[in-house]
């Protein structure tokens, strides 16, 4: 019970990464608040948790948008009366070398990426404040750190958010509150599998290939292994974490294969 009671918001959590962090949150104790557009995969998420005897309870907001990130904190303080940890999970993946990528899609990627980064923080801080502790969570990738082909918009989002997680730190500090950076790798997710998708049509199977390659462990992560450092930088465990990356990427960034 590593969460007992702590009350927890994970935007983007009806799929993927968010989905499992949610799943293993919710194992060790933690009212979880799964937040996501898709309101379908949303209220699945939140009662498989419940059938299984845990805490979850979906509200459907978009987080680019203030009015709904504003009314979803309200909604969760009037409920729970606070925040313990949030985890800006939420994001879109971006493909494209920099001149082929249109403006549209480019502000789309830095729209949900970073902005739904600062909405988040900017309606819960107050409430974690007063409280003079909570955990915040943001999802970078190790793509902050290295190069990649086709990945302009998004790494640029990545090493953004990295960075306001160092910012952040130093101001919230004072109030007791951590702001951690998850740094995964090429993690098996709808997220990857839809960038396969769009990078490598029916040439999949390679892109696979060429992926675990690209990582020591000779394989892709899953999401279980992510949530599991959420786990982490969510509980007390990691109290003495504060503006810290953790990497969770099978060696890409340090390691290198001979």
């Amino acid at each position: 019970m590593r969460l007992k009671d702590k009350v927890t918001l994970i935007t983007g959590s009806g799929s993927g990464i968010g989905k499992s962090s949610a799943i293993r949150f919710a194992e060790e104790g933690a009212i979880v608040i799964i937040n996501d557009l898709n309101e379908e995969h949303g209220k699945a998420a939140a009662a498989e948790i419940e059938s299984v005897g845990g805490r979850a309870h979906f509200i459907r907001a978009d987080v680019t948008k203030a009015d709904q990130v504003q009314a979803m904190v309200a909604e969760i303080i009037e409920r729970y009366g606070r925040i313990d940890v949030l985890f800006n999970n939420a994001g879109v993946s971006g493909v494209g070398r920099l001149h082929e990528i249109d403006e549209e899609a480019w502000d789309r990627v830095i729209n949900i990426n970073i902005k739904g980064v600062f909405l988040p923080c900017k309606y819960v801080l107050p409430h974690m404040m007063e409280a003079k502790s909570g955990s915040i969570i943001n999802m970078s990738s190790c793509i902050a750190e290295i190069g990649l082909a086709q990945r302009g918009s998004y790494s640029t989002t990545k090493g953004a958010v990295l960075s306001l997680t160092k910012s952040m730190q130093v101001d919230y500090a004072p109030y007791n509150i951590r702001v951690n950076a998850l740094l995964p790798g090429t993690i098996l997710t709808p997220f990857v599998e839809d960038y396969l998708k769009k990078s490598y049509g029916d040439n999949q199977e390679a892109a696979y290939a060429s992926l675990k390659t690209r990582q020591l462990s000779g394989d892709l992560g899953r999401p279980e292994d992510v949530a599991q450092a959420a786990l982490f930088l969510a509980s007390d465990e990691s109290k003495f974490m504060m503006g810290s990356p953790l990497y969770i990427d099978g060696g890409v960034v340090f390691g290198k294969n001979a």
